[in-house]
């Protein structure tokens, strides 16, 4: 490890809504930092101004905040090295595109759209580079007076990098071990757009330069850009200073075939969003985890393991317990199949896991949504306790525990009335009085329940399930005996005899 301070960025661009494997990239880093006390930097690249969103920026650092993940730098809480949009930064960026074609590693292009276009037509799957930019209305064919003279008169140009012919580009990647390309097959990307923004190319390298990063956590996607990227910080002559780079594998679809996107999540009924994102221009609605009933914990949880793992057979993790276990050599170089019914047990783990207090004030709001008043914050704690167990998302509370507030509207009879007879009436007659008399607990309760069973000749069985539907109206719930001790000896009469007269009607 290097004696430099981590310094590791998350880089989003502010375009749509964040897809889970953006924040398993930024988990992943944030992990990284705080295992090795170094700094997590938020900044958002924006150089694309054609694809900008409005409520995007906000939305991500809403989904940061969601999940418990704070910068320790970002465009909110500033930091040494800002500004943290690169939007901001546009006067920086020309100076070291001026000074790489003035090295003569990058060249002025002329080319319009309409030239380019009629290029790609005339050539199959044309891209500009050493096969091609002899040929072409750049700075390298022109003389230098016609370009000297393009450039005063304003005309619109793009500064491409000057990939070299012939030569190969290797690197060593903290997952994949020793990675190799070939420059003919790469093509002479834009650095600098005919705008004056810098694309993505030149804008990282700038900035993980000045921003002093250390390390580099992005998608396997960018891996082809890697030797464009290499090249620059060599041509700028900061190699020595180049961060460490680690492409993470992709999040795949259930099937294993392609990567994980919003039309899958949409074909199989799930989210693959952070948080809900709506994008104004469409109209179109993308919901998310958080919308759904996830708790960050279980979110981060189980993106955390797609892909890496602590070598043992743990699966639930802390935050804590994730950065202390952090490794990079534990991360997988295949990609990691995304699974909703794996993921819908992380979060039914996490409830497991949760106090009632902590979930109070979301339970509270899930039931008040649902027209439920709860007047009795210490009897929402206790009906938390006991339901908790059967929720998978925290939208289950409701169905879970709208009973010990309100009385059943309508009872499950096609399990009841066939089989229901005179006895039965006798046995809950009798069971009333059991319950007048000196209040007990659960297990007391459940013990006379089977006592007066037997001495009415019937199975406990067959009086235990229309115990359950006469409390909550179906054949869900806890156990029934903790349920009448929770619901109080007076209700639990009330709505035994409310359901005899519907059993018998």
């Amino acid at each position: 490890m290097s004696e430099k301070k981590v310094r590791v960025r998350f880089a989003p661009s502010p375009t749509g809504g964040l897809h889970l494997g953006g924040v398993r990239t930024v988990l992943f880093n944030y992990l990284f930092a705080k295992k090795h006390k170094g700094n997590f930097v938020l900044r958002i690249e924006d150089t694309d101004q054609t694809r900008y969103v409005d409520g995007a920026e906000q939305y991500i650092l809403d989904c940061l905040k969601w999940c418990g993940i704070t910068p320790d730098e970002s465009p909110v809480v500033g930091g040494q090295y800002a500004p943290y949009r690169q939007s901001e930064r546009k006067p920086i960026y020309r100076e070291y595109a001026e000074k790489l074609v003035a090295q003569g590693h990058a060249y002025y292009a002329f080319d319009s759209a309409e030239e380019l276009d009629a290029k790609r037509k005339e050539v199959p799957n044309f891209q500009y580079g050493v096969a091609t930019r002899n040929g072409l209305r750049n700075s390298l064919n022109l003389p230098l007076q016609e370009t000297e003279k393009l450039l005063h008169d304003g005309t619109p140009h793009v500064i491409r990098i000057k990939m070299p012919e012939d030569d190969t580009i290797n690197f060593n990647d903290m997952i994949r071990g020793h990675v190799s390309f070939e420059t003919n097959q790469i093509d002479d990307k834009v650095l600098l757009k005919a705008d004056g923004m810098p694309t993505y190319h030149l804008a990282v390298v700038v900035d993980d330069y000045l921003m002093k990063i250390t390390h580099a956590f992005r998608g396997e996607e960018w891996l082809p850009s890697a030797p464009v990227h290499i090249l620059l910080w060599e041509y700028l002559g900061w190699k020595a200073d180049m961060p460490q780079w680690a492409h993470l594998p992709l999040i795949l679809k259930p099937d294993g075939h392609g990567k994980l996107s919003k039309r899958d999540g949409a074909r199989l009924g799930f989210p693959v969003y952070a948080m809900n994102w709506f994008d104004a221009k469409t109209g179109e609605l993308t919901p998310g985890f958080r919308e759904l009933g996830f708790l960050p914990e279980a979110f981060l949880n189980l993106l955390a393991m797609l892909g890496w793992n602590d070598g043992t057979d743990q699966e639930i993790f802390t935050l804590d317990e994730m950065i202390e276990k952090f490794s990079i050599d534990r991360i997988s170089k295949a990609g990691a199949k995304f699974d909703f019914e794996k993921a819908k047990w992380y979060n039914a783990e996490w409830i497991k896991r949760t106090d009632a207090e902590t979930l109070k004030v979301k339970v509270w709001e899930i039931l008040k949504a649902k027209g439920i008043v709860i007047k009795d914050e210490a009897y929402l704690l206790k009906v938390i306790d006991v339901v908790k167990e059967r929720c998978v998302v925290l939208p289950d509370f409701y169905q879970q525990s709208a009973y010990f507030f309100q009385q059943p509207a309508e009872y499950d009879l096609n399990a009841v009335k066939p089989k229901w007879t005179d006895a039965k009436t006798d046995f809950f007659t009798a069971f009333i009085s059991i319950l007048s008399a000196e209040p007990v607990d659960a297990h007391e309760l459940e013990a006379k329940f089977k006592a007066l069973a037997e001495e009415k000749g019937l199975k406990a069985g067959d009086v235990m399930l229309p115990f359950r539907i006469m409390l909550v109206g179906g054949k869900f719930g806890p156990h029934v005996f903790d349920i009448a001790k929770l619901l109080g000896e007076s209700e639990t009469i009330i709505r035994i005899e409310k359901a005899i007269e519907a059993f018998t009607a």
